[in-house]
């Protein structure tokens, strides 16, 4: 318990040190309930014009928020009290509000660093009977593991209430004090009322039997509403739970259709069976080189694996077909099928980014190519290194009467389109990336650093691994 705090000033008053068995763990609605049941007391028995027997009600709210929810409420309060200080940081128009006007209310403006901001308190003081609520709220380190709630009213304090005359007499008292380095008028001023409530004879005492009703009810109630909340909170759970599975099992089931289509492109293609996996591996290690965030870099890698969904209804010709890549007629024939390629994509819109990056990875650095004529650096950075790969990578490979060019000469027909259909810093990464394979420093990645399930089986490789989250 912090030293400083009110409870704990309280603790070392008492001669066995031990706080009252309502001592324990509250949630801030029933806190909420508690001080309610004692404020009710005062505007139920208020003693009209009789100031002798109105009550001096001295509490905090932490922030100014959380007071100005109960701002008219102490309206009220205050015209059936003596006195009234109110103690909360200075925001949200703590200040302005017509309660703070009247001339029997006092607002203490606490510092942010001052420990008691992070108490709610309630301490009432009357010649017919005496209540308190004394709460201080769990620090940062004791709300772990599971940190401190979103929800305001599941925010813990640590609490006590109680009617007991000398306990309730003790905490004002230091309460008072921890006021007067605020106001140092005021606190005397507020110690003279205690006093003198204290001092009064006569009266009978309240019957307090209403207000201990009260807390019980509002006990009982504060605690029906946590466990309907509670209820409402987890089916609620449950339901998006269940519906999350649904939408991730169906999600699960279109990304599996979308790479078996671009899996049997592949095995259409006899010439260059591995080009999504290839194509997907070295875009990730240029995106890689390039410091790409993660979750392109996850978007680069799925885009590499379904950059030809396109051609699942192409003529098998298209794939024997002797052609020189640059030629203007074949490259309108890629530019649709690209396109048709991402309008398939488009159809599940989790993958509306990685078909926006197989949408424009034939659009040329001059501007002269499709779909939007997107020139330079207005070409999205992924879109640049998928038409690069995808280029070089197929020419590493025979296509009809064409032989396979070795790296270094897929490299240089890149370089020869440099500044004109691809990023010059492009060709410039992928050709480090040649040179070290030429000398035997690293190996040209074959396979992207995750795989789905479905090239996993085909593969023979039973390691778990997860789909390409998005």
């Amino acid at each position: 318990m912090n030293p400083e705090s009110t409870l704990a000033r309280l603790q070392a008053t008492l001669p066995d040190g031990k706080l009252p068995s309502s001592y324990g763990v509250y949630f801030k609605n029933t806190l909420v309930a508690l001080c309610h049941a004692l404020e009710d007391h005062i505007l139920q028995t208020s003693d009209g014009d009789d100031i002798a027997l109105q009550p001096l009600v001295l509490v905090t709210f932490q922030q100014g928020k959380w007071y100005l929810q109960e701002a008219d409420r102490y309206f009220d309060i205050a015209k059936a009290s003596r006195q009234v200080a109110i103690g909360a940081v200075a925001d949200s128009g703590f200040a302005t509000h017509k309660t703070g006007q009247l001339e029997n209310v006092s607002l203490i403006e606490l510092d942010e660093l001052d420990p008691i901001i992070q108490e709610w308190n309630l301490i009432i003081l009357a010649p017919t009977y005496k209540a308190m609520v004394l709460c201080r709220e769990l620090s940062a380190q004791e709300y772990l593991p599971e940190g401190k709630p979103d929800v305001d009213t599941e925010r813990k304090f640590y609490g006590l209430w109680s009617f007991d005359q000398s306990l309730v007499s003790a905490a004002a008292e230091i309460f008072i004090e921890q006021t007067r380095h605020y106001n140092s008028s005021l606190a005397d001023s507020l110690l003279e009322i205690h006093h003198q409530i204290l001092a009064t004879k006569g009266p009978p005492l309240a019957d307090i039997s209403g207000v201990v009703t009260r807390i019980v009810t509002y006990l009982q109630s504060s605690q029906q509403q946590m466990v309907a909340i509670n209820r409402q909170t987890r089916d609620l759970w449950e339901l998006e739970g269940q519906a999350l599975r649904v939408s991730r099992n169906l999600n699960a089931n279109k990304l599996q259709a979308f790479l078996r289509m671009a899996q049997r492109v592949d095995e259409r293609d006899t010439s260059n069976p591995t080009a999504s996996l290839q194509v997907a591996a070295l875009s990730e290690t240029l995106g890689q080189l390039l410091d790409l965030p993660a979750l392109q870099l996850r978007r680069l890698r799925l885009a590499g694996l379904l950059f030809r969904v396109g051609l699942v209804s192409a003529p098998n010709e298209v794939f024997d077909r002797t052609s020189d890549k640059f030629d203007e007629g074949t490259l309108s024939f890629w530019r649709d099928r690209s396109f048709i390629g991402s309008q398939l994509l488009q159809a599940m819109p989790e993958l509306s980014p990685v078909a926006e990056i197989v949408k424009h990875k034939l659009e040329n650095w001059d501007g002269s190519g499709r779909p939007e004529g997107l020139r330079g650096e207005d070409i999205p950075i992924a879109s640049r290194i998928l038409g690069l790969v995808a280029c070089f990578q197929d020419l590493t490979q025979p296509r009809g009467d064409r032989p396979a060019l070795s790296l270094t000469e897929a490299l240089e027909e890149c370089r020869k389109l440099s500044g004109i259909r691809f990023d010059p810093a492009l060709v410039e990464t992928l050709g480090n990336v040649v040179r070290l394979a030429d000398m035997g420093l690293m190996e040209l990645p074959t396979r992207p650093s995750q795989l789905p399930n479905v090239w996993l089986e085909d593969l023979g490789d039973r390691t778990p691994a997860a789909a390409p989250a998005l």
